[in-house]
C-alpha cells in the first residue's frame, strides 16, 4: 500500500475545523484505494506568530518541502492586523509561497446546476460556467523591487521576467488542452510595458501548442466580461495581481466563495487550499462551508498525487451531496432540504466518497 505524506497547516480562525473535514474525507476516499496518508500537522499565520514569534517558522518549510503535498486551510484576523507587516499573517503566507517556488495558482470556478439560484447573476447567464483560472503567483508587483513608503508616498514595482512567464504560460496551455482547449491570457499591455512582455511572450509560447485557441483580453474587459458572458472562458490566464482580482470575481459568479478551491504548484511541491479567508467571525461555529477545503483535498489528489479515480470520487461526493439538498449555512436558502454544521457536511460528503 502506498503512503502519502501531507503536510497539514490549518491555520487560523476557521482553518482547523475545514482541515478535519478534508482530512476526513481523504481517509474515507483512500478506504477504496490502495493508498494511506500520513500526515504532519504545522504552523503559519497567526497561530504560528502567537507560539513562535514568527508567522513562518523554518520548520515548517522543511517538514512542506519534504512531503508529498501540502494541504492548507486559512490565516489572518484582525488580532494580528496591528503587527508590523512582516509579522503579520499574510506576510508568512508570501514567504511560504516564494520559499516553495509554487509559481502557479489554479482557482476553477464551476457553477453547480443545484446552486444556480445562488448566484446574483441571472441563470441563463451563468449556467454551464466551467473556468480555470491560471495566476502567476510569486512574481508581479507584491514582490517587485522597490517597493517602500514614508509619510507622504508608497510605491511598489510591477516586475516580470521572461522565464517566469514562460513557464506559467505552459501550465495554462498544458491545462487547456485537456479541457476546452481554448486560453484567453489577460494583461494590460495597452499602458504597462510589463504586460506588452507577457502578452508577446504567451504568443510566442502559444506556437507550441496549436490545437490550443489563444486570446489575448485587457484586464478592464476581462472584469466586465466575466459578469457580461462568464461563458466565453475556458482557461484564462494572467499576472498575480489580476489574478487575485479576477479570480474572486469568477468565485463569486457561483454564488459562495465557500465552495471553491484551488492548487498552487511548483517544480518541488503543491499547496492545495480554499480560496476564502479565514472568517474569524465565524470561528469556532460550527457553520464554515468544507466544500471547498474537501475539493481542493481532490485537487491535491488530483494534481499531486495522480490518484485521478479518487479525485473524481471526491467531486462526484461533492455533487451528490448537493443534489440530494445538503447545504451548510452560508447556502441554506438554496433549496436546502436539510442545513449541516460544518462536520456533517464532511460526514455525508465523506459517506458518499465511499460509495462508487
Amino acid at each position: 500500500m502506498k503512503t502519502y505524506n501531507i503536510a497539514l497547516i490549518k491555520g487560523d480562525g476557521i482553518g482547523p475545523e475545514i482541515i478535519d473535514e478534508a482530512v476526513k474525507v481523504l481517509d474515507a476516499v483512500s478506504s477504496s484505494f490502495d493508498f494511506d496518508f500520513k500526515y504532519e500537522e504545522v504552523l503559519m499565520g497567526g497561530c504560528a506568530y502567537d507560539e513562535t514569534g514568527d508567522p513562518l517558522p523554518q520548520e515548517t518549510i522543511r517538514i512542506a518541502l519534504k512531503s508529498d503535498a501540502v494541504l492548507f486551510g486559512a490565516i489572518g484576523g484582525e488580532k494580528w492586523d496591528n503587527l508590523p507587516r512582516e509579522k503579520r499573517p499574510e506576510s508568512g503566507l508570501l514567504r511560504f509561497r516564494k520559499e516553495l517556488g509554487v509559481y502557479a495558482n489554479l482557482r476553477p470556478a464551476i457553477v453547480y446546476d443545484e446552486l444556480i439560484n445562488a448566484s446574483s447573476l441571472k441563470p441563463e447567464i451563468i449556467k454551464g460556467v466551467d473556468i480555470m483560472v491560471v495566476r502567476e503567483l510569486i512574481g508581479g508587483i507584491y514582490f517587485g523591487e522597490p517597493k517602500g513608503r514614508d509619510d507622504n508616498k508608497g510605491y511598489n514595482t510591477m516586475v516580470y521576467t521572461k522565464d517566469e512567464i514562460v513557464r506559467i504560460a505552459h501550465q495554462a496551455f498544458k491545462i487547456a488542452q485537456k479541457r476546452d482547449k481554448r486560453v484567453c491570457s489577460i494583461d494590460k499591455a495597452n499602458v504597462l510595458d510589463v504586460s506588452q512582455l507577457w502578452r508577446d511572450t504567451v504568443t510566442e509560447v502559444a506556437k507550441e501548442y496549436p490545437d490550443v485557441e489563444l486570446s489575448h483580453m485587457y484586464v478592464d474587459n476581462a472584469a466586465m466580461q466575466l459578469v457580461l458572458n462568464p461563458r466565453q472562458f475556458d482557461v484564462m490566464l494572467t499576472g498575480n495581481i489580476f489574478g487575485d482580482i479576477l479570480s474572486d470575481e469568477a468565485s463569486m459568479l457561483c454564488g459562495s466563495i465557500g465552495l471553491l478551491p484551488s492548487a498552487s504548484v511548483g517544480e518541488k511541491i503543491g499547496v492545495y487550499e480554499p480560496i476564502h479567508g479565514s472568517a474569524p467571525d465565524i470561528a469556532g461555529q460550527g457553520v464554515a462551508n468544507p466544500i471547498a477545503t474537501i475539493g481542493s483535498a481532490s485537487m491535491m489528489l488530483r494534481y499531486a498525487l495522480g490518484e485521478i479515480e479518487a479525485a473524481d470520487q471526491i467531486d462526484n461526493a461533492i455533487k451528490r451531496t448537493l443534489q440530494e439538498g445538503y447545504r451548510t449555512g452560508d447556502l441554506s436558502q438554496f433549496d436546502a432540504k436539510e442545513v449541516c454544521s460544518t462536520s456533517e457536511m464532511g460526514s455525508i460528503i465523506a459517506n458518499y466518497a465511499t460509495k462508487k
